[in-house]
């Protein structure tokens, strides 16, 4: 059973891919123009008036010290995606690092709601196969606005999916045996669902900041985006510094608005 990232993407991810291909086929870059402001507008109205009102609603109706407890939780599930993209990285002491993390915080930390290996000296260090595939100098490709899921490109996308399947959520719900399947869907759609809502939460401010007094939201955050891609770096494992860009990594989660 693919989770319901995996899922909504792959059935959507064919969408994109097409109007990608008519765009190189017919070297106009319009016809992916178009659909990318066809694609922003609908998260906008999706955001405006079901995400971001949910978001709000669960920061009101918790402390700041649950939503941490929350946090942490999905950022120790990022932790197996990390340890196997720094090995694929040839970077193989901060594999042993990450994998240290997720095992000391699923278990001194409460399944990962106290980042305990952070006061023993493990801090975070977090990557994904995006990175793996920029490293390996796989090209970004053009940017494209996924279904919810917001901004990314080609390359972005397969590492979301990528990273997806190393969540142990995935693994957890693959070979589930508890209950019912109504009882172990409604778990894993719950867990799935709280994910999206408290990385939303997250980033109220910085989207409200990134989109205030734009004239042209859509090209404010696709400049925006590609500024920050830029930190990734290169096949050589270089960083290009830039001043007064918008984190779109959001903090340990996967971009979306």
């Amino acid at each position: 059973m693919r989770s319901l990232k995996t899922n909504i993407i792959i059935m959507l991810i064919s969408a994109v891919l097409f109007h990608i291909t008519l765009a190189w086929a017919t070297d106009d870059d319009s016809a992916l123009e178009t659909y990318n402001r066809a694609m922003f507008n609908f998260n906008t109205a999706a955001d405006d008036y079901v995400i971001k009102p949910v978001a709000k609603g669960y920061r009101a109706v918790t402390t700041e010290f649950i939503r941490e407890r929350v946090r942490n939780f999905f950022g120790n599930l990022k932790e197996p995606a990390t340890t196997i993209n720094h090995s694929l990285q040839g970077n193989f002491a901060d594999s042993g690092k990450s994998l240290g993390r997720f095992v000391i915080n699923s278990t001194l930390g409460l399944l990962g709601t106290f980042d305990v290996a952070n006061g023993w000296g493990l801090p975070k260090n977090k990557t994904g196969f995006d990175t793996t595939l920029a490293k390996w100098c796989v090209p970004d490709g053009p940017f494209i606005v996924l279904p919810l899921f917001g901004p990314s490109t080609p390359r972005a996308t397969v590492g979301l999916v990528a990273d997806d399947v190393a969540d142990p959520i995935y693994w957890a719900d693959y070979y589930a045996t508890f209950g019912n399947d109504l009882e172990r869907y409604s778990f894993y759609y719950g867990l799935t669902t709280l994910g999206f809502i408290s990385l939303r939460e997250q980033n109220i401010e910085l989207l409200d900041k990134l989109t205030a007094n734009s004239v042209d939201v859509y090209s404010t955050v696709k400049s925006a985006y590609i500024q920050n891609r830029l930190k990734i770096g290169s096949c050589a494992g270089q960083k290009t510094e830039n001043n007064d860009s918008y984190d779109f990594d959001f903090d340990d989660e996967d971009d979306f608005e």
